[in-house]
């Protein structure tokens, strides 16, 4: 906490023996003692509860640009999308019947194979 060395000790000390007294120094040094335990206990306490609170909002924050990017709705609907799907995929990949218009595909097949017309007449 404070960068105090053996020396900076060592003349509070000496200070504390001169102003206090030899009699009352062991109870100040005990109550001293007592006050920076307490101290010490509070800051930590409150450093806790800062970095707790720190992790909380970064959690919200998270949260929240997730939401945005993605919300539950969109999420909910999703599962609705894929069953909806695999029908529309089996209409449009079943080959027509007949006197339907054939697709893209099967016209292109028409016109390279010879129709019953086409070798009748030869």
């Amino acid at each position: 906490m404070f960068d105090m060395g053996f020396w900076e000790m060592v003349v509070i000390g000496v200070v504390a023996l001169v102003v206090i007294g030899p009699e009352r120094l062991p109870r100040v040094a005990r109550i001293a003692g007592l006050w920076l335990g307490r101290a010490r206990r509070t800051l930590s306490s409150v450093q806790d509860e800062i970095r707790r609170e720190l992790k909380a909002d970064e959690l919200k924050e998270i949260l929240d640009k997730q939401a945005r990017s993605r919300p539950l709705e969109s999420i909910l609907e999703e599962p609705a999308k894929r069953t909806a799907s695999p029908a529309s995929d089996a209409a449009a990949t079943r080959a027509p019947a007949r006197g339907e218009p054939s697709g893209a595909l099967d016209e292109s097949a028409a016109t390279t194979r010879p129709t019953e017309r086409d070798t009748s007449a030869s």
